[in-house]
């Protein structure tokens, strides 16, 4: 059926489904006949498909199970890729091969290449097409028979993304994933990894709570998401029919998705087309067990599999590395505001644990924020003191094998303030120097570059990240306490699955964990 047929039967039906909706429960109690055992227990014979899985937070996912439960059955595990042979070389040289999986690399031995080919399987397919683009029949058919769990990861995770990639993949990347896990004959499950701020630039406490089909942040505008696809595909035709350059298509398709986000209150492609995807989920589950995990910024790893490992600059290591290497002299972000931050083990704890909660549970859309501004909040001006204290003690060394000394920097708290800090300190001088250098025969050209570059590069995180740095959102986690609570009466060993924001001390975690991690694994 088209999704305009699904949403307009939606639509008719809420008015009608929203008092019984209210009055369904979101957590299963003591007095449930769901047999909830041991997570480890639980995933013992279980065939679960990961989408999105060269990613960080689904190899983090899956290394784990692998790990802690090599008696599950299967792991589809589907990747880009053209076909099988293809999928495959992904597989080892993104995900197996990777440094993550050194300590089950070191348990199996000899064995390890053997386990892993009878354990997991590389799926070539496209998450924006029809049946994941799974072309293989016999594949398809068969995974159909087995999937009992939907793990979907899969997402552009640029803040400004093209929006017909974005749309494609965050919104009906998530639809696909859904209709084909309603295909599947022991589905028992569908969780989908979100982020937290899909809520937008929102202040106070923040609730986990779902989306409707025509929510929108302003309450401006009316959304319609099948309309979103009709407008980008007629906006990429026409580009097409001027015979755009590719770079023109790539930058405008860009500005346009900013534009569709901030129409309707959303500061970014990302999250507008995240917010989209979950909207789809919870108005199509129908009787699909679903679990929405939001988490903010997700960190290196606190202690599973090892403590500090990371993929790739995130979020916030930005602003990091940067200052580390001299390149940014000041900070924009609240000093006292909360900057929330959880390690990516504890997401995928959490991921681990609500499978187990809520598999074969039919509820309202389950959602969990994966936080810690709640419980146990990093101020940004802690941030900055440790950042300062860690690259004072441990200097970055530059390419000329020159220590970096660092400045202490300087704390912004308004973003006109730092943009203003930045002409007077920086783009003025630099403008003064440009005539200088052109008066001189390109004398100072070598300065003026680097200053340039600097100065540049300050403005684009600042403008990138400044709904985050400067967010004075607090993300409550009432559902996920009574995830834990629900876990523990189950016999759930909480030491091994642990989410409990609270039990990080910051700048330990900062000084010896993720500062050297983010150095070791991801520069």
């Amino acid at each position: 059926m088209p999704l305009t047929t699904h949403i307009k039967k939606k639509r008719e039906n809420r008015q009608k489904n929203k008092k019984k909706k209210a009055g369904e429960k979101k957590f299963p109690n003591q007095d449930m006949n769901m047999e909830l055992d041991h997570v480890v227990k639980f995933l013992q014979g279980k065939t679960i498909l990961v989408t999105g899985a060269t990613g960080f937070l689904a190899k983090i996912f899956v290394e784990k199970i692998l790990r802690i439960q090599p008696n599950v059955n299967k792991l589809y595990l589907l990747l880009r890729a053209a076909d099988a042979k293809s999928a495959t070389k992904r597989l080892h040289s993104e995900i197996i091969d990777t440094e993550l999986f050194t300590i089950l690399r070191d348990n199996w031995g000899s064995e390890f290449d053997s386990f892993i080919s009878t354990k997991v399987i590389a799926v070539p397919g496209d998450i924006s097409s029809e049946n994941l683009g799974v072309n293989e029949s016999k594949l398809r058919e068969q995974m159909l028979k087995e999937i009992e769990i939907v793990v979907h990861v899969a997402a552009m995770t640029g803040f400004n993304e093209r929006y017909d990639v974005a749309l494609a993949i965050n919104t009906f990347g998530a639809f696909n994933a859904l209709n084909f896990a309603k295909k599947c004959d022991a589905i028992k499950l569908f969780l989908h990894t979100s982020t937290a701020y899909v809520c937008g630039e929102q202040v106070g406490i923040i609730l986990e709570k779902p989306f409707s089909m025509d929510d929108t942040l302003l309450k401006t505008f009316k959304l319609d998401i099948t309309e979103e696809k009709r407008i980008v595909e007629e906006k990429l035709d026409e580009l097409r029919f001027q015979h755009a350059p590719n770079e023109v298509i790539k930058s405008e398709m860009m500005e346009f998705g900013l534009k569709r986000a901030k129409l309707y209150g959303w500061p970014n492609t990302y999250v507008f087309t995240k917010a989209m995807g979950e909207m789809l989920l919870g108005n199509f589950k129908g009787d699909l067990p679903l679990v929405i995990i939001r988490p903010t910024m997700i960190a290196s790893t606190y202690k599973e599999p090892f403590p500090g490992w990371i993929e790739g600059v995130r979020t916030i290591d930005s602003v990091i590395v940067s200052y580390g290497k001299g390149k940014l002299t000041c900070f924009p972000g609240y000093p006292s505001y909360a900057l929330d931050v959880i390690p990516a083990d504890m997401v995928v704890n959490a991921m681990a644990v609500a499978m187990v909660v809520h598999t074969n549970y039919q509820s309202c859309p389950a959602i969990y924020h994966v936080s810690s501004s709640f419980k146990n909040p990093i101020k940004f001006g802690d941030l900055h003191k440790f950042v300062y204290h860690y690259f004072t003690k441990k200097p970055w060394i530059n390419r000329d094998g020159q220590r970096v000394k660092v400045r202490k920097g300087t704390v912004l708290s308004t973003v006109n303030g730092f943009f203003l800090y930045m002409w007077i300190k920086y783009v003025f001088p630099l403008k003064v120097l440009y005539l200088v250098n052109a008066l001189s025969g390109q004398y100072f050209r070598q300065v003026y570059m680097d200053l340039n570059r600097k100065v540049k590069l300050a403005m684009r995180l600042a403008e990138f990240y400044k709904p985050y740095t400067f967010f004075k959102g607090i993300f409550s986690d009432t559902n996920l306490d009574k995830l834990r609570m629900v876990a523990q009466g189950r016999g759930i060993d909480m030491g091994v699955f642990d989410f409990d924001s609270k039990s990080i001390d910051w700048e330990d975690y900062m000084m010896n964990i993720h500062i050297p991690g983010l150095l070791r694994h991801a520069m």
